[in-house]
């Protein structure tokens, strides 16, 4: 079992900035541009693994939600859904060949709103995507789904096409709250839905809850969660909302004397852990939490958990291959992203059947700061008689500049450190992206020209 975080309200005054949420390091914002297909095929040819993981981008939306700075485009024509997967068919059957000694563990579709696909539209990808790539029987298949714009049929047909994960997109259950945000739904919706993927046999479904939205308060958030355990979800993801007006014009709709206070956003989620643990659920880390009974849960107190672009997982092993509008892979040493922009990317693939334009290798440094990071972000304890011997460095000479801005927070109760490791104490795992900073050699340029969200 793993130990329950510490609130401690002077540190967490101290401590709650802003930082990178560490899906990867280095993160995209390190991407260069100018890479191209030669550069996926050199990254294939120097992995190791021949396990992959796909990823599926879907950017279409019914409904602005005011929240959201996903990369989505809101329309009501079903028909740019056919185009779009006329375009990523193309891209399916540039790629896919690349990709034959590679066994499929994994396919996961977000968004946007992945399920903004017709019944037709979803059978004919997931047809696309079983004629060219080599899926394992077994293989995880999870989708993001809006509880709001879910056709009826569409559990059953998801279930058919042997999906059996499922992410439905709550928020809240407040009516105030979801009128606010421009996602209006009807709680009694949300549990039949649930309720009927329990019943098709789904084998994991997750919730997304945010905190920090327009009339949240901390005892009507408090009211949601409660609400949510009643529901019984297998992992819950509660988000910290980051208001930022400047890079999505949607939030500009949102009243920002609507919002909740810096404080009333920390008792959100001091509640939050409260209830969840309470009920159970073991917390993964940051905004994570899973039944213990969970592969997630049961991963990390086996030391096997793992992080990337999709959050944290049991298949850390794989490549992740990203196909469609913005989608980032990672494989090997290797992170490339395709072209952030429709129009680009349907050009891109037209003319050369791949939109990549964005890029990186990781040098040496980058893939021991990585692991670093990782084991850090997944397990709140390094090794460091392990990282030693498997990147050939002396840890403390190596890391002498990062340890010493490691020292406050060691001084503080957050972090123990001896010769063979590192430990994040109970008051420092909700600091963990704090900590993870100190090793991240790309941050200071990185935080002059972006903002992040709090760590809290």
């Amino acid at each position: 079992m793993m130990s329950l975080p510490t609130w401690d309200d002077t540190l967490i005054s101290k401590y709650n900035v802003s930082g990178p949420r560490y899906t990867s390091y280095p993160t995209a914002l390190s991407l260069k541009s100018g890479y191209q297909p030669s550069d996926l095929a050199a990254a294939i040819e120097h992995s190791t693994s021949r396990s992959l993981s796909l990823y599926i981008h879907i950017p279409f939306c019914h409904q602005l939600c005011y929240y959201c700075g996903c990369n989505k485009i809101v329309t009501r024509h079903q028909s740019k859904a056919d185009v779009y997967l006329d375009h990523l068919e193309k891209e399916v059957q540039s790629q896919a060949p690349l990709f034959k000694a590679y066994k499929i563990e994994q396919l996961h579709l977000g968004g946007g709103t992945p399920t903004f696909l017709t019944a037709i539209q979803m059978t004919r990808l997931i047809s696309i995507l079983e004629q060219h790539f080599n899926f394992q029987e077994d293989a995880q298949r999870g989708i993001e789904i809006d509880p709001r714009s879910l056709p009826d049929n569409m559990l059953t047909t998801l279930h058919r096409l042997k999906f059996n994960r499922v992410s439905f997109g709550i928020q809240d259950f407040n009516d105030k709250v979801q009128t606010a945000v421009n996602r209006p739904q009807h709680m009694d919706d949300v549990i039949a839905l649930v309720r009927q993927a329990r019943e098709l046999g789904f084998k994991s479904i997750n919730t997304d809850m945010i905190y920090g939205l327009p009339h949240q308060t901390p005892d009507s958030f408090a009211k949601s969660i409660k609400q949510l355990i009643a529901l019984s979800p297998d992992r819950v993801s509660v988000f910290n909302y980051a208001h930022l007006p400047e890079r999505f014009a949607a939030q500009r709709k949102l009243n920002e004397s609507d919002m909740p206070t810096p404080q009333q956003k920390l008792d959100m989620f001091k509640n939050t852990l409260l209830q969840m643990t309470e009920a159970e659920y073991q917390f993964i880390g940051m905004d994570h939490f899973a039944k213990q009974t969970d592969e997630l849960a049961i991963a990390q107190r086996e030391g096997k958990l793992h992080r990337n672009f999709q959050g944290y997982t049991t298949h850390g092993e794989c490549d992740l291959l990203g196909l469609g509008v913005s989608s980032i892979s990672q494989i090997g040493n290797a992170v490339l992203q395709n072209h952030k922009e429709l129009k680009r990317y349907y050009q891109a693939v037209s003319e050369a059947g791949c939109a990549l334009t964005k890029g990186m290798t990781l040098n040496t440094d980058d893939v021991l700061r990585a692991d670093i990071i990782k084991q850090l972000i997944c397990h709140f304890s390094l090794n460091i008689t392990d990282i030693e011997t498997t990147h050939s460095i002396h840890f403390f000479e190596y890391f002498d500049r990062e340890l010493k801005s490691l020292q406050p927070l060691i001084d503080d109760g957050l972090v123990i450190l001896s010769r063979s490791q590192i430990i994040i104490t109970n008051k420092g795992n909700l600091f963990i992206r704090i900590i993870c900073m100190c090793f991240d050699v790309y941050l200071q340029n990185q935080l002059q020209n972006t903002r992040f969200s709090r760590v809290i």
